[in-house]
């Protein structure tokens, strides 16, 4: 007899996890994280968080909350190439999804720069808000069984030892490269491994001065003495040096001496009597591999579980986000019973491509530093495209691109991210991205009125979450610039149907003869 019974169990309280529980809570699934340290991450880390990320955030109501939490680095949107953090610079260059004049014509934000030490208590609190999903920190997964029918977890509490018996539907390991959950359901996750061994000194120094009329969010420091990076936390008294683990580490010592961090950091600063305070010295492996399979039965990897890929490029933690993303309806809609259980096969087809085409580009910006792939990742970013069951294809080309990580071309092509543009609800100016939540979403033209009856009735007849607009003159969403119907591909009775992680699932210039059935044989399809 279990303790715990739970649709959705999810390992791990990271910031890929906690957005796993904040998506299954808006879903209105039950589910409980349990995390093995005994709060948020005390480290700063990732920093980086993309423009698809920050959309995918603001439809949760959070973005301005999450720029509020990295105001610090507000205005930090650029590159430093540098001697030492005090000295010469040898060159600047531009984060380009931080930008806004680069993204204003194809979303309705920007990337941000927010340190993961800040970023997790907002995805924390707004996990714990709705009051659907529990999160228990101080909670270590023992072990894991699963048959046909679902998931047995041992869980123990550290404070108390108290080991306790959970059973699940799923589970969603988010429990990082090294967590076990991995390995206990015996999935490899082939690759290069591990490229080279690094520490993340995390310090306060009064540095602030140095870059207070060139801030920037990342300084690369090369120079006789010493190379590495500096990593922003707030561009004053906060930073993390990054550097290759030197050859007197000593793990059974713990690592390295206080002083011989402050050695470290001054020697990159250039200040050789800098007053330093060192909080934290984090070891850690930069590694890449892909695991084989992201799901075996009822298990689910996401995130770092899934792929380990090396972190030039910040692409770590906003793939993770976007794992759970993409898992978290179809979870929704299979325990709910609107979704079939084979819609789940689909989160590998989609996801692990991407994951894999990710750790290619971040293993290119290792062997060719400071590429310009490296800063310049909007097609990257926004012109992922999935091939699957759960989308049904039209027969139009993919958009031709000169270079798929820079470059992206706006376009409602199935399996494309459906693309932003302004509309007005009411007084309202909203994004078209804005729509894209907890439901299937068909946007019709201005004489889609068949469409949206016949969403009404497929909503009623399949039991599927399922909202419908008219985009345009007399609809109930205003075309405010006129460019919709063209960018969307659709003429005036046509539709496009959007999926709840705001990807195209079907599309249809114009309308048929029996909108209804069509719709309802496109729902089926792409349900399983």
């Amino acid at each position: 007899m279990a303790d715990i019974e739970v649709p959705a169990l999810i390992v791990g309280g990271g910031p890929v996890g906690l957005c796993t529980s904040l998506l299954l809570s808006r879903f209105g699934v039950l589910s409980l994280l349990v995390e093995r340290h005994p709060a948020t991450s005390i480290h700063p880390r990732a920093r980086g968080i993309n423009v698809r990320t920050m959309e995918i955030l603001r439809t949760w109501g959070l973005e301005h909350e999450v720029r509020e939490a990295g105001r610090a680095l507000k205005n930090a949107t650029d590159v430093v190439w540098a001697e030492s953090l005090a000295g010469r610079e040898l060159r600047r260059g531009k984060v380009a999804g931080l930008h806004r004049e680069n993204l204003r014509p194809v979303s309705p934000t920007t990337g941000c720069a927010c340190a993961q030490d800040e970023l997790e208590p907002v995805l924390l609190a707004n996990a714990r808000g709705y009051d659907v999903g529990s999160i228990a920190f101080g909670h270590e997964l023992i072990g894991v069984q699963m048959d046909a029918a679902g998931v047995t977890a041992a869980v123990r509490k550290h404070s108390t030892g108290q080991e306790m018996t959970v059973q699940a539907g799923y589970l969603v390991a988010a429990d990082g490269a090294d967590g076990g959950v991995r390995q206990a359901v015996g999935i490899a996750a082939p690759g290069p491994g591990i490229l080279n061994q690094q520490i993340g000194i995390y310090f306060e120094a009064p540095l602030g001065h140095l870059v207070a009329d060139r801030s920037a969010v990342l300084y690369f420091i090369e120079n006789a003495a010493i190379s590495g990076l500096f990593a922003a936390v707030d561009n004053a008294d906060r930073w993390v040096f990054y550097t290759e683990r030197p050859p007197d580490w000593d793990q059974a010592a713990g690592g390295l001496s206080a002083g011989r961090c402050v050695e470290l950091v001054r020697l990159a600063a250039g200040l050789p009597d800098l007053a330093v305070r060192v909080r934290s010295v984090l070891p850690w492996a930069m590694a890449a591999q892909t695991a084989q399979r992201f799901r075996a039965g009822r298990v689910f990897l996401v995130g770092d579980a899934a792929h380990l890929i090396p972190p030039v490029g910040g692409f770590g933690m906003n793939t993770g986000i976007q794992d759970a993303h993409n898992l978290a309806w179809k979870l929704a809609g299979a325990l709910a019973g609107w979704a079939s259980p084979s819609l789940l096969d689909t989160y590998e087809a989609e996801r692990q491509p991407v994951a894999r085409f990710v750790t290619e580009q971040a293993l290119l910006n290792m062997r060719q530093p400071g590429r310009p792939e490296q800063f310049a990742t909007l097609g990257l970013a926004l012109g992922v495209s999935y091939v699957s069951a759960a989308v049904v294809p039209d027969g139009t080309p993919a958009p031709r691109v000169a270079n798929p990580v820079t470059d992206y071309v706006p376009a409602a092509r199935p399996g494309s991210r459906a693309p932003h543009a302004w509309l007005r609800r009411g007084g309202e100016r909203i994004s078209a991205i804005d729509l894209f939540d907890t439901a299937f979403t068909l946007l019709a033209g201005t004489s889609g009125q068949k469409w949206r009856d016949a969403a009404a009735m497929a909503s009623h007849d399949l039991g599927v979450p399922l909202a419908a607009h008219i985009v345009g003159q007399d609809g109930n969403l205003g075309d405010e610039d006129g460019t919709w119907a063209q960018l969307y591909g659709v003429g005036p009775d046509g539709a496009v149907l959007v999926r709840p992680d705001g990807h195209v699932a079907w599309r249809s210039a114009a309308a048929g003869a029996e909108p209804r059935a069509e719709l309802i044989r496109v729902l089926r399809a792409v349900l399983g």
